[in-house]
């Protein structure tokens, strides 16, 4: 009996809450080079602001940076554990895809000793068949 395996991809996605989804999306955005850029450059302009910008309008004075360091913090604080929980739903994913993965092997590996045992009879049939009809065992090897 031949069962068809479901797409793991979809399978994974059908068991994503609203929530995770959210999560997900998070962790693909701040795992990309653009918000490394982006934080880099939100950085590189608040220190220069505020030690090379004008005295007036300095609002996080140097050497301090208490409120960049502040809102560094916070940033750090809320996305952590989104970005685990991100990963997390990418380990269950990655562990269902090996699950049908290893299901697919085993069906193969099934599949191909079926074929082999097939291989085997076929071959004793025609050896016998030679045998019947007087064909050397030698010239039915070079023909096959």
């Amino acid at each position: 009996m031949r069962t068809t395996l479901r797409n793991a991809n979809d399978m994974h996605s059908e068991r994503l809450s609203p929530l995770d989804r959210a999560a997900l999306s998070i962790t693909a955005h701040v795992g990309n080079f653009k918000f490394f850029l982006g934080i880099f450059a939100w950085t590189a302009f608040w220190l220069t602001w505020n030690l090379l910008g004008p005295q007036q309008y300095r609002f996080d004075p140097a050497p301090a940076f208490v409120f960049w360091l502040f809102l560094s913090n916070m940033i750090q604080i809320m996305l952590m554990p989104l970005i685990l929980v991100g990963q997390n739903l990418q380990n269950r994913h990655s562990e269902l895809r090996a699950e049908n993965d290893y299901v697919i092997n085993v069906k193969a590996e099934k599949e191909v000793e079926f074929i082999l045992l097939q291989l085997e009879r076929q071959s004793v049939l025609l050896r016998k068949l030679g045998e019947k009809f007087g064909i050397d065992p030698a010239e039915l090897a070079d023909a096959l």
